[in-house]
């Protein structure tokens, strides 16, 4: 998942570490799942020592949540020391692939798009054997997709994520604009219209649209919603007919109309953070951790105007892009039982629960939590509709390759260069011979 940068705690509300009930509830939990210090030799380990664990520095879990979050396991795993590091999200990919051969992490933070590749490849570990069968009926089904090629297992869902849709409520009303009105995508271009003409924002639309992962994720929101898929039902790519082809004119009429802002093209998810909280746009789709920073002031200029709905719908649907991220065990790591200790505690509901600012939790029961609701309380109502409701994009071995060849071709028609059924025509000549 392509993901903004987040300043790393910068004005977020935080909480203690796990009380007495906290460690309690999880100890309870940690048991149910099976894990403890088997003393097992070889690549599980003894289950204690020092482990290493690969995170990214962007949205999602803030380095701080992490910090503590690692703090309160080392005090309930006194045997366990955990090393961690962090690195963007651009540079997660490769770091994983290229330690990989040295052993050089015990735990890494993987993207749902990868375990095609990363578990067909052993660089991380199947560990179908160690997942309790009731995780797959308490969790979310998009969570549990999330680590899941064929039917194995390469992780355990940590960051459950989609895009929603944010607006400035001042803006709207400015441009008597109601929020019903948004829900769904035509609307949102004429409640676009209505605000450009009231001269509320010269650009009331702004994007994650630059030839990165983030555009796909976009992308990928509004095939579902005009009803397209990326692979038909015999595995060939299926996106340059139909609705994949009328998401990619949507978003051309957009920028032709004078309703997107053109440094759209060249943006991610921060960028339109900055850009909203600014006040330079009334509408945009982010991800989760922008509902908390939007609405901070000490980092928002547009805090307690900024509201959240679920995706808009189209003719196909409102499904919301799964862009989750699991925990995984690298495949050359000699202390995998240490490092299932670390992802069920950092995967555990209380864990989840108590760092709910930033990142929503997997588990469907944590959204009836009074302290999940308290932290996010713009959000979490959307969230409990639209997390069930998520679309994949495609799990295939060579994901990244297609994915940069589909982000060139999408920016050509989004610069006017191709027309979208050109450029995703060619996008899917030239990607068939990489599945």
């Amino acid at each position: 998942m392509e993901r903004g940068a987040a300043p790393s705690g910068a004005g977020l509300p935080r909480r203690d570490l796990l009380g007495a009930a906290g460690a309690l509830g999880l100890s309870a939990f940690l048991a149910g799942c099976g894990v403890g210090g088997s003393g097992a030799t070889g690549a599980e380990g003894s289950g204690k020592g020092t482990i290493r664990a690969l995170f990214m520095k962007q949205a999602g879990y803030s380095e701080d949540d992490i910090t503590k979050m690692t703090a309160g396991f080392h005090s309930a795993n006194p045997g366990i020391t955990v090393k961690t590091e962090f690195v963007s999200y651009e540079a997660l990919h490769d770091k994983i692939v290229a330690a990989a051969p040295a052993g050089t992490y015990d735990v890494v933070l993987i993207d749902v798009i990868w375990p095609a590749e990363l578990g067909s490849t052993r660089v991380i570990t199947d560990v179908t054997r160690k997942w309790p069968e009731a995780w797959q009926r308490e969790m979310f089904a998009g969570a549990v997709e999330v680590p899941r090629y064929g039917s194995r297992f390469y992780g355990v869902p940590w960051i459950l994520d989609t895009k929603y849709l944010y607006y400035n409520d001042a803006h709207a009303r400015r441009a008597k604009v109601e929020a019903g009105e948004l829900d769904t995508w035509d609307g949102v271009l004429r409640a676009a219209r209505a605000i450009k003409a009231a001269g509320v924002t010269r650009y009331p639309l702004v994007w994650s649209w630059q030839q990165a992962e983030a555009l796909i994720c976009d992308y990928a929101q509004l095939l579902g919603a005009f009803g397209g898929r990326f692979l038909d039902p015999s595995g060939r790519l299926a996106f340059n007919i139909g609705g994949g082809v009328r998401a990619l004119e949507f978003m051309r009429r957009s920028i032709v109309e004078g309703l997107s802002n053109p440094v759209s093209t060249q943006s991610i998810e921060e960028d339109v953070r900055r850009i909203f909280s600014a006040g330079q746009a009334s509408l945009a789709l982010n991800w989760t951790y922008m509902a908390a920073q939007a609405n901070d002031p000490r980092q928002s200029g547009v805090a307690g105007d900024v509201k959240v709905l679920r995706t808009p719908s189209g003719p196909g649907g409102r499904p919301g892009v799964n862009g989750s991220m699991a925990l995984a065990i690298s495949a050359s790591s000699k202390q995998r039982a240490a490092a299932w200790k670390y992802i069920s505690y950092l995967v555990s509901p209380p864990v989840q629960d108590r760092y709910a600012v930033s990142s929503l939790p997997v588990w469907t029961r944590s959204y009836d939590e009074p302290q999940v609701i308290r932290a996010n309380p713009v959000l979490v109502p959307q969230a409990k509709r639209q997390l069930g409701d998520l679309i994949a994009r495609p799990q295939v071995r060579s994901y990244n390759a297609v994915s940069q060849l589909l982000q060139s071709e999408i920016q050509k028609a989004l610069l006017g260069q191709k027309t979208p059924q050109k450029a995703l025509d060619d996008a899917a000549h030239r990607a068939e011979d990489l599945l």
